[in-house]
């Protein structure tokens, strides 16, 4: 399969193959990236996987997730903290310099949005030296406004940015996922910002389809099935500068009930047809 030279298959896509089924249809299919997940990477074993997808050739271009930074209480804020330098340290073992971070809600029983911000800013300020000197910068990832009460307060590219901008670019930058920002009429002008800076430390597609699920999480659609021109927002991050790897995060039940070597394929055939 030609023209994937640049697309990456994000675990959960296809997260009913193990890791060695992945590893094995990515050979077969020609591609090279992958962005991984810290739980079955554990499950897997951290140098096992490490080991796994370096002798399968493959780039791991994520590893997805840190943050949950938004606690109160101060113990709690100290197990986040942890387990964030502990992503840190599993990113720079699977040879990824890139922590995607979804920032976390508001904690039970808050209203308050801002406090929630400030607190994230006050993690990275601790995290982003740590990162930093393990070779991995932090990107965070704004969620679609839905998320905003349990699952990521940082809603907007704008927002991502005004808390990435209080750090160097190579501590902290931002992801661009198509499916959280699309009907944001700012993203682009913020894409370009974030480009300027350098700040865009990888670029995900998924697609918008409804009805959406009940729960709303898994409700990211394959590539070309919904509302979201691809080529559109690939040309918004290339203008700004990007040129990495392009990455397919998808969250769907009806994709996890199929066949994964099949699913992967699907993807990689969506996207040699909607990514230029």
């Amino acid at each position: 399969m030609s023209d994937l030279a640049r697309f990456s298959i994000n675990q959960m896509t296809v997260k009913q193959l193990s890791l060695p089924e992945l590893t094995d249809a990515c050979a077969e299919l020609g591609i090279t990236n992958v962005g991984l997940w810290r739980e079955p990477v554990q499950a897997y074993g951290l140098d096992a996987t490490a080991k796994l997808v370096r002798d399968a050739g493959l780039t791991v271009t994520t590893l997805c997730r840190g943050g949950f930074l938004t606690a109160i209480d101060p113990a709690e804020r100290a197990t986040a903290l942890d387990d964030n330098r502990r992503a840190v340290d599993e990113a720079a073992t699977l040879g990824t310099d890139t922590l995607v971070l979804v920032s976390g809600g508001l904690p039970a029983g808050s209203k308050d949005l801002r406090g929630a911000r400030e607190r994230i800013a006050d993690a990275l300020g601790e995290l982003g030296p740590y990162a930093e000197s393990r070779g991995v910068k932090l990107a965070i990832e704004p969620l679609h406004p839905m998320y905003a009460s349990d699952r990521c307060v940082v809603s907007t590219l704008t927002q991502a940015l005004d808390l990435a901008e209080r750090f160097p670019a190579h501590q902290v930058g931002v992801t661009v996922d198509t499916y959280h920002i699309w009907w944001d009429d700012r993203a682009p002008e913020q894409i370009a910002r974030a480009g300027a800076g350098g700040r865009i430390h990888t670029f995900q597609l998924a697609d918008w389809t409804t009805p959406l699920p009940e729960g709303v999480l898994n409700g990211r659609g394959q590539i070309g099935d919904g509302s979201i021109d691809m080529r559109e927002w690939q040309g918004y991050v290339e203008d700004a500068g990007y040129a990495g790897a392009i990455e397919v995060e998808l969250f769907n039940d009806r994709l996890w009930a199929r066949d994964g070597r099949e699913v992967l394929a699907e993807t990689a055939r969506r996207f040699t047809e909607h990514v230029r």
